[in-house]
């Protein structure tokens, strides 16, 4: 069994040869990488937020190994579902990363395996691409998240952190997300920027607890939040903002758009 790209010429190029002159349009150089914990990416189609996501990941050294968060926008599966089965994409076979995802599930009631959740979902889909494009020995952990508690939050940050630390190789984090959705710039603004600044503030409770009361459409907040956690536990001390923008900026359009950000966690 193998999961087939879901969204492969619709969010991105589905052709290796045009999905690589893509990543090379994207991904700026940059001469002094530096190691990180976790990155936030958004996921949209590239032409909207492959800008954002490559300038993000071109930031930090990429390790072998990423596990990848993101949010569950079908309702699908398990709230927390780790997929296990190994994935083919336009640019090669990605594998999970078995001892890893083995060591997260033994210890977890919180995160189980389950493929289900997986199959149609492109908010994980479309960050490979760019971690491939840096290591064409990729190997990943994807996990769906569903709306859940802040203390389900806490307690999958806990398992991870602890899987990580068992494994003993580097791993990086990434947290799969968009901002505000659908609404006129001034607004989405106002709002992403507070849910920002609790991001920045390495302040997971605030930034659950501050979408949740201002309604903000962050429809990652979840894997962001346990991304947050899961790095403080793995000694985070800063976050860098890399990049803020909004579909507005290719559509021409600023009554009803999208933000997305890209940040790193150190």
């Amino acid at each position: 069994m193998t999961r087939m790209p879901a969204v492969a010429d619709q969010f991105y190029p589905g052709d290796p040869v045009a999905l690589r002159r893509t990543l090379d349009e994207l991904i700026p150089s940059v001469r002094e990488k530096t190691g990180a914990l976790a990155v936030i990416s958004p996921h949209a189609g590239y032409v909207y937020s492959g800008a954002v996501a490559g300038a993000t990941f071109a930031r930090v050294n990429i390790p072998r190994t990423a596990v990848i968060l993101g949010p569950n926008h079908h309702g699908r599966g398990e709230p927390l579902a780790l997929g296990v089965t190994d994935w083919s994409m336009p640019l090669g076979p990605v594998p999970v990363e078995r001892q890893l995802a083995v060591s997260i599930l033994r210890r977890s009631e919180v995160i189980v395996d389950d493929d289900i959740a997986h199959r149609y979902e492109h908010s994980l889909e479309v960050q490979v691409p760019f971690l491939q494009y840096f290591r064409e020995d990729l190997s990943i952990v994807p996990i769906c998240a569903s709306h859940v508690s802040y203390a389900v939050c806490e307690q999958a940050a806990r398992d991870l952190a602890l899987g990580i630390r068992d494994f003993g190789e580097p791993v990086l984090l990434v947290a799969s997300t968009d901002m505000t959705h659908y609404e006129p710039r001034e607004s989405a603004s106002r709002k992403d920027s507070v849910a920002l600044q609790r991001i920045l503030a390495l302040d997971p409770a605030g930034l659950y607890e501050t979408v949740l009361a201002n309604r903000i459409s962050m429809c990652g907040v979840i894997p962001t939040t346990i991304v947050l956690l899961t790095a403080i536990e793995l000694g985070a001390s800063r976050v860098e903002l890399v990049r803020y923008t909004d579909s507005g900026e290719v559509s021409g359009d600023t009554s009803q758009v999208v933000g997305y950000a890209g940040l790193v966690i150190r």
